[in-house]
């Protein structure tokens, strides 16, 4: 979980700093990218541990 709390922090933080500087359109898009890879590994974990509890 603490992975994903830094990678979303870093991705925001980036949109931020690309969206108010000018000239720095490739620093938002790399931060857009990284909140899409962020929120991917976050279902792809929620989906590995859900298969992974043995029935009761």
């Amino acid at each position: 979980m603490v992975l994903f709390l830094i990678l979303f922090i870093a991705g925001i933080a980036l949109v931020a700093i690309g969206a108010a500087v000018d000239g720095m359109l490739y620093l938002m898009s790399i931060g857009v990218l990284l909140l899409i890879v962020d929120l991917l590994y976050l279902a792809a974990r929620s989906i590995w541990r859900s298969t992974r509890r043995p029935a009761r």
